[in-house]
């Protein structure tokens, strides 16, 4: 008697997750591929590249001005006295450093430039994507592309919501290259 009590609870439980299962929507989408798509990226790509080059263009002369230093003391370095030699040395180090510093900087002011120029279109990918999803009853969407991994190993071709974002926005993929 005890062991049907057990095995209805255990059906009871199995039926129950297989209904709740039954509302589970997944659908996927490359928000790289969406975002490619976005006008706004024509400008980004500039903007960034623009302010790549003003923080090269800002090493190199710095680079440049170290450059001459250091030929401009071992020139002098044989007439010169030992305090002289040291104090010169100093310097240069800590110029040397200074650039250091600055290419460490330049590389986070880049990324937080990339991001601050980014962040608006992602937001505008983003809400798309989750009205969508609303629209369309999916209850799980993901990213295809984890890096270079996919994140699903299965998923049907035919419900492709990197499809509904894009019409969702407006956009308007390029044409599907023939498979050679």
């Amino acid at each position: 008697m005890k062991s049907r009590i057990i095995l209805s609870a255990i059906a009871m439980f199995c039926l129950g997750f297989v209904a709740q299962a039954q509302d589970i929507k997944i659908g996927y989408t490359n928000v790289e591929y969406i975002m490619s798509l976005m006008p706004e990226m024509e400008q980004i790509d500039a903007d960034i590249r623009d302010y790549s080059n003003q923080l090269g263009q800002q090493l190199q002369t710095k680079s440049q001005d170290f450059q001459r230093q250091v030929q401009s003391y071992q020139q002098a370095a044989e007439t010169m006295t030992e305090d002289a030699r040291g104090q010169k040395e100093k310097e240069l180090q800590a110029l040397q450093q200074e650039i250091q510093k600055f290419e460490g900087d330049a590389q986070t002011s880049y990324q937080r430039k990339l991001q601050e120029l980014l962040e608006p279109v992602q937001t505008k990918v983003f809400n798309a994507i989750n009205a969508v999803a609303a629209e369309n009853n999916y209850s799980h969407i993901f990213s295809d592309m984890a890096g270079q991994a996919p994140v699903l190993l299965y998923t049907r071709d035919d419900d492709n919501f990197t499809d509904l974002v894009i019409k969702k926005l407006g956009l308007t993929p390029p044409p599907a290259q023939p498979a050679q």
